[in-house]
């Protein structure tokens, strides 16, 4: 079975004498549980896995009953090291709380129990940590998976990944694309909007948040405005609320819209979005061709194809410490730009012989960055740019 890299990492820092809870998160269907099960099996000592999927939000105490059960088994293993797993932590109420609270515990009796939690609501995860658990965690985000991975995994090309994406669940099913696309909609887009979006947050209107996600999709890697939208929606809200909604879908790990990069952040904040997906998947699955028709589409392709290398700089950002943002003046433009500690780097992605678009100049005389990148025709080939780790372009 195929390891994601992070796994070592996971693996060394559970092992390690020094007390932290570790903090697994991200979207549904990455490879989180997988990930643990992996672990388990190589470590010396033994381990409980317990899930909160289908216990009641309101009930904190299967938190401290989970604990004991794991204090427990450590007790009678006759070892001095034992690994409580909890998964789908956010879907109790007041998690953190609960957890602190039977860590100390466990710190005051100088009892060894190491503790990962599992979670794939990015929001509440991040609330959850700063109110209670500050200086007791680590944490590791697990992101959508690479070209790179799927390549190593399922032996996939650059074509098949910018189509189908990087969920590996569904890999096995592409030779039958009806049935990939029901699988993605049904098991993954439904499933992470219903139970990590609608269950854990107040939203009053979810028809327009799922309309919002689907319109959002079929715009990837497009920039338009909030308000320009509004008359695609099937019930109207206002922009306050769209804006809400999409740092929802954003939390969840299914779609964000980048902000225009100006130098300036209260210019940044005030643009209009780019939509962008997670997962190329996300955007296929919901599309009315298939990948034949589209593979012989310059235009449709190169549209995925951008799509594509937005989704990869995107989740590289999440681990890489560095922003993601377009650029856009007077119908010039630049896909991509990307910001860490001061340091900017353009990127346009071309996938035609003939470009009109100027904007890498127009940006180069604005903004003085680090450095400019085309990818595509005349630049760095796509399958070589989406094997690769972004951040790698800032020591160029």
């Amino acid at each position: 079975m195929y390891e994601r890299a992070v796994l070592q990492k996971l693996k060394s820092r559970i092992l390690e004498s020094g007390r932290f809870i570790q903090v697994v998160y991200g979207p549904r269907q990455v490879g989180k549980t997988t990930m643990v099960w992996q672990l388990v099996k190589q470590l010396p000592f033994e381990s409980l896995i317990a899930t909160a999927d289908d216990v009641p939000a309101a009930d904190r105490s299967w938190i401290r009953n989970s604990w004991n059960e794991a204090r427990r088994r450590l007790a009678v293993s006759g070892r001095n090291e034992f690994l409580l797993i909890i998964d789908e932590i956010q879907k109790i109420d007041n998690w953190s709380e609960a957890v602190k609270k039977e860590w100390d515990e466990d710190s005051m009796a100088a009892r060894n129990l190491k503790v990962i939690v599992l979670g794939s609501s990015r929001l509440l995860i991040q609330k959850g940590l700063t109110e209670s658990l500050a200086g007791r965690f680590e944490t590791i985000h697990l992101t959508h998976w690479s070209f790179a991975e799927m390549h190593e995994a399922f032996g996939w090309n650059v074509s098949q990944y910018i189509w189908f994406g990087g969920y590996p669940g569904a890999a096995a099913l592409i030779g039958d694309e009806p049935r990939w696309k029901s699988y993605i909609k049904e098991s993954l887009i439904e499933t992470s909007i219903s139970k990590d979006v609608l269950m854990l947050t107040r939203v009053d209107k979810p028809a327009l948040l799922k309309r919002l996600f689907e319109i959002g999709c079929t715009y990837s890697s497009q920039m338009i405005a909030l308000n320009k939208i509004q008359g695609e929606l099937q019930e109207k809200g206002n922009l306050t609320t769209l804006s809400n909604y999409l740092t929802l879908l954003e939390g969840a790990g299914l779609l964000t819209g980048l902000e225009k990069y100006a130098g300036d952040i209260i210019r940044k904040r005030a643009s209009r979005p780019k939509f962008q997906v997670f997962n190329n998947a996300l955007l296929s699955a919901q599309s009315p061709g298939n990948f034949s028709d589209k593979a012989t589409d310059p235009k449709e392709w190169g549209r995925l194809t951008e799509s594509a290398i937005g989704a990869h700089l995107l989740n590289s950002s999440l681990n890489r410490q560095f922003n993601l943002y377009y650029w856009n003046e007077n119908n010039q433009e630049v896909d991509f730009v990307l910001e860490s500690r001061g340091r900017v780097i353009g990127i346009e992605v071309k996938t035609c012989k003939v470009s009109k678009n100027s904007g890498l100049g127009k940006f180069e005389a604005a903004f003085r960055p680090l450095a400019n990148f085309l990818v595509g025709t005349d630049g760095i080939p796509v399958e070589e740019f989406l094997a690769t780790d972004p951040y790698s372009l800032f020591s160029i």
